[in-house]
């Protein structure tokens, strides 16, 4: 051992057993902010490594304690109103080197070399504390669970795959279930070489997905997890999307009272629930756990029901955007873009003679191109919060009503997705951060954005189907 340091950087128990006198504590119980000099003090992470490890912080392609294979990741979580945590990001791990990952295999890549056995520092975010203040609540070391990695080298090789293809610049981690690969790095920049393509590539990082993170989190906070797992191994090479798939296909062509009937449920049709518990009993999962596989990799569910001729009976909505928070974000920070980053699984039924007919299931995220198109949506849309410039005229209709019109994108703007209300009614509001030049109102009525009806028949009903 080292005598001049308090730990055994061979040993993992030995790290572990050191790293662990910080739960329930904070820095500033064993180190005076006053009297330390560190010239980064950019994040809790960098402080941990540099005054209680005792180590500079680097970017080296090995773990942090190379002798005992661990590496250090230092990362926030939120308190809930029920007393339990939750993550309150991804966990990014090392950057992607596009020029490397093409002559790796799993087992000997970078990743895998850095991130095998992870020891998670686990802090409480509190916006008004500083860093050396933040409470530690939990310490503990994380290994891959083997159904988990065999899902993980999936993800891994789907990102190689990607990169092999000279698509680097299309990665999204809506492509892989646990293991993403985030943006990572100042707007506009570091863009990098990729090996196949001309086309520089903007820097991603490994990361494992919120969802896998809260999973982590209530692992080691010993939390009742209520799971119900799809499949048990994945070594045949069978796939998540292959055994969904297979599950709901014996089921299309039938009617929602057909498949309720034939699973002999007990369900409340106009229960809001209906459909997503529905779901669950034709995975095999019960109505009041969670499907394992879809929790950790953040998966959004989205029903949409069809008209005869295809089209979607409404566009699709996502949550309502905060006019003031849009106004301040960021591209690849904001809301909208790190809900298309995500993975979504659809379920598709249609309308025919007045039954709605269960059609087809598919996991789905945005392509590249068509993300780029959104983004001008939520460029136009921010431009136009910032400036003022909401309302671009209101009319009185033939009873008298005021009808306002804005200066939002709508469906013409292009052909992917546009912004239209979602509230309850007009004095359903949110404040706004600078004042509307025409109505000179300091608020407005919610609005959020949506995909295109014709889009979603298009690009995500019709196109690729499903094996």
């Amino acid at each position: 051992m080292n005598s001049k340091l308090p730990y055994d950087i061979a040993s993992q128990e030995s790290i572990l057993s050191y790293a662990k006198k910080l739960e329930k504590k904070s820095l500033s119980e064993f180190f005076s902010k006053e009297k330390v000099k560190v010239k980064d003090k950019g994040s809790l992470g960098k402080l941990i490594e540099k005054l209680y490890f005792c180590y500079n912080p680097n970017s080296n392609a090995e773990a942090d304690f190379k002798e005992a294979g661990l590496e250090l990741k230092v990362t926030p979580l939120k308190e809930l109103k029920n007393r339990t945590y939750r993550s309150k990001e991804r966990l990014v791990l090392n950057i992607i080197n596009y020029m490397e990952i093409t002559n790796q295999d799993f087992h000997t890549s970078s990743f895998w070399k850095k991130n095998a056995n992870l020891l998670l520092i686990f802090y409480l975010y509190e916006k008004e504390k500083e860093l050396f203040d933040y409470l530690i609540e939990f310490v503990d070391i994380w290994s891959f669970p083997a159904y988990d990695l065999q899902i993980i080298k999936k993800d891994w090789e789907n990102i190689q795959q990607k990169v092999l293809q000279g698509k680097a610049e299309e990665l999204s981690e809506g492509d892989t279930f646990y293991l993403g690969a985030c943006t990572k790095g100042s707007k506009g920049g570091n863009l990098r070489e990729q090996p196949f393509s001309n086309n520089l590539a903007k820097q991603r990082a490994y990361s494992l997905k919120q969802g896998y993170v809260n999973h982590i989190i209530a692992t080691i906070s010993h939390e009742p997890l209520k799971y119900g797992k799809l499949i048990k191994s994945l070594d045949s090479g069978i796939s998540i999307e292959k055994v969904v798939t297979q599950r709901f296909k014996k089921f299309y062509g039938k009617s929602v009272e057909e498949i309720v009937g034939n699973l002999q449920l007990q369900l409340n049709f106009k229960a809001k629930n209906f459909y997503a518990n529905l779901t669950k009993a034709i995975l095999g999962i019960a109505s009041d756990e969670e499907i394992e596989e879809f929790k950790k990799a953040d998966i959004i569910v989205k029903t949409v029901r069809l008209k005869e001729n295809a089209l979607p009976k409404e566009d699709l909505s996502f949550s309502k955007f905060d006019y003031i928070q849009l106004s301040h974000e960021e591209w690849e920070e904001s809301v909208i873009f790190n809900l298309l980053e995500h993975k979504f699984f659809f379920v598709f039924f249609q309308y025919k003679k007045d039954k709605l007919i269960l059609q087809k299931v598919k996991f789905w995220n945005m392509p590249y191109h068509d993300v780029l198109e959104v983004k001008k949506v939520w460029s136009k849309t921010r431009g136009v919060v910032q400036k003022g410039a909401i309302v671009a005229s209101v009319k009185v209709d033939k009873n008298g009503k005021k009808i306002r019109y804005t200066n939002f994108p709508n469906k013409s703007f292009n052909a992917v997705a546009h912004v239209r209300p979602h509230a309850r009614n007009a004095a359903d509001t949110s404040p706004l951060p600078v004042q509307d030049i025409l109505t000179k109102t300091n608020e407005y009525t919610k609005h959020c954005f949506w995909l295109n009806n014709k889009y979603v028949k298009n690009q995500i009903y019709l196109k690729n189907n499903i094996q």
